[in-house]
């Protein structure tokens, strides 16, 4: 895995290890795609040297997946407030069996 960040101003791609935090202009890409990336004419590239790190394994996946579904199902499980004087719709989803 990796992070594509694109610097309009200089016309440039900086690919390397995959950012901890969003920034503008930034994406994650898998390691076939960076390997795989290519940019507009004109613009340079700008690639960390060595090796990217690993994907995640399938264990890490799926703990990964396991809790956004918990987090998903604490969000459903407080319905925001209604505020008086003001009209709010929101969406209930039915529980999954």
């Amino acid at each position: 895995m990796a992070t594509l960040t694109y610097v309009y101003a200089e016309s440039t791609a900086v690919l390397g290890p995959l950012a901890t935090q969003h920034e503008p202009h930034s994406y994650d890409l898998c390691t076939d795609h960076a390997q795989r990336l290519t940019v507009p004419r004109g613009w340079d590239v700008v690639r960390h040297e060595g090796e990217l790190p690993p994907p995640p394994s399938q264990d890490e996946l799926t703990a990964l997946a396991e809790a956004v579904r918990e987090a998903g199902r604490a969000v459903q499980a407080e319905p925001a407030p209604i505020t008086s004087g003001t009209r709010h719709l929101r969406v209930l989803r039915g529980k999954e069996d």
